[in-house]
């Protein structure tokens, strides 16, 4: 007989949710969480931190423009130190009402580290040093991820930070080099720019935010050089050098090689799933560049053993770990209480990616290129904020919405907004998506002007 009906590895936000939602579907439930804190990569190192700091550097942002405002407010000042309190403070809330969550829960709470002995067994290393093996019909691999360090010669004799570090910053350098621009380099190197210090952004590919519409790029793009940030796309990282103090990044860009210095390398070239302590090859859990294989039900290569989260993809986004966990949690019981009904599958048409950069970024659904590629017909237009009156009256008329529909029913397939507000208007397209809309019944639900 087992111990368990259901073991999380990882007591992150997926791993919270799946064992939240095993226990209400009658399972014997455990968590095993080996980080020296507990909460998670989103409450400890990732949304919320990071959006703590935006919002003072969007705050700041706000008083030096008063003047445009016909309001007056002089000798504007920030205390790095004070911001980075108010973060540690707030998140230590958060962190504080997580650990509680998970050990008051309905589940047994395990502190320390786990591997696979065979697809039923664990081995734990507890954190006060024992060891001990527990069995389970069924289990739950949500580890998460770390930052990734790539083989760039020089890199690691010249020193780098990562976003761990730029969250405890209590005094920014002069100036730093961002390698990267995916969500977590552009969001904090528009923070680290608020707050005055020299940034500039070196981008693989041919616009910053891969993988977004070159569009909305754009928009950001330009963003970042009005405030004075300077961005490198279309690169190869060619080595990084020394230069007493400072560190110097070697780049080649149209053929030719340049050179850029700065106090700070700021490494932000994407994460790396937790796997390498679990052991997955004892209990048969196969893997592909790293990630854990999933299918849309969330099992693994072995029916009982599911994922969730940044330790197998597709997409690193707090959300789609929790909605994963849950499903993987009521699939498991499905699996291991042997009923009839078929198991649920993970849906991403309504995958939801926002930028907290200045302006922000958000999208939903299909893109112009994706529909492309999958071959679906669609209509695609958009209207610019320098051109509608709420955002006229705020100063803020950068950007634009837009929407994607299928070309032959009108149903909206996905949307973008980048802008003013972006992170909250999008879930307007969200809605009509959820509920199958056409652009044409959007059209008709009244809007309060000049909203």
């Amino acid at each position: 007989m087992s111990d368990y009906d259901f073991v999380v590895l990882g007591g992150g936000s997926a791993g919270y949710a799946a064992a939240r939602t095993a226990i209400e579907c009658g399972l014997k439930t455990a968590v095993i969480e080996g980080g020296k804190d507990v909460g998670g990569l989103c409450i400890l190192r990732g949304c919320m931190p990071s959006k703590t700091l935006i919002e003072s550097a969007n705050r700041y942002t706000t008083l030096r423009r008063a003047t445009e405002f016909g309001l007056s407010a002089k000798e504007i000042e920030f205390d790095t130190k004070a911001i980075i309190a108010r973060k540690r403070k707030l998140i230590a809330e958060f962190a504080d009402y997580r650990r509680e969550q998970l050990e008051t829960g309905k589940f047994t709470f395990i502190r320390g580290n786990a591997s696979f002995i065979d697809s039923n067994t664990l081995r734990i290393h507890t954190l006060n040093g024992d060891e001990s093996t527990i069995t389970t019909k069924s289990a739950l691999i949500a580890t998460g991820s770390s930052v990734s360090t790539p083989e760039i010669p020089g890199l690691k004799d010249a020193g780098f930070i990562t976003s761990d570090d730029v969250l405890e910053m209590e005094q920014l350098p002069k100036s730093v080099i961002v390698l990267g621009s995916g969500p977590v380099g552009l969001e904090l190197a528009h923070y680290l720019n608020t707050f005055d210090v020299e940034v500039t952004i070196l981008q693989r590919g041919a616009h910053i935010l891969s993988g977004t519409d070159p569009e909305i790029a754009e928009v950001v793009e330009t963003a970042f050089r009005e405030h004075g940030a300077k961005v490198h796309t279309g690169t190869r990282l060619v080595r990084v050098e020394k230069e007493g103090s400072l560190k110097r990044v070697v780049f080649e860009k149209e053929g030719k090689e340049h050179t850029v210095t700065a106090e700070e390398i700021f490494l932000a070239l994407g994460r790396t799933p937790n796997v390498a302590r679990l052991d997955l090859s004892a209990a048969g859990v196969k893997t592909e560049h790293g990630h854990v294989t999933t299918s849309e039900t969330q099992q693994t290569s072995v029916p009982t053993i599911f994922a969730a989260g940044d330790v197998c993809g597709p997409y690193e986004i707090v959300h789609i770990a929790i909605q994963q966990g849950e499903i993987a949690a009521r699939n498991a019981a499905r699996v291991i209480q042997k009923k009839s009904e078929p198991l649920e599958k993970s849906d991403y048409r309504l995958k939801l990616y926002v930028v907290f950069t200045d302006p922000e970024v958000a999208v939903v659904g299909l893109s112009e290129a994706e529909c492309v590629k999958k071959e679906i017909p669609f209509v695609a237009a958009k209207h610019p904020f320098h051109d509608h009156g709420k955002s006229m009256v705020m100063g803020e008329i950068a950007g634009f919405v837009k929407l994607i529909a299928h070309k032959k029913t009108g149903e909206i397939l996905g949307g973008g907004v980048v802008g003013p507000h972006a992170s909250d208007l999008i879930h307007e397209v969200v809605v009509a998506m959820g509920l199958h809309a056409t652009v044409s019944q959007l059209a008709l639900i009244p809007h309060y002007h000049p909203l």
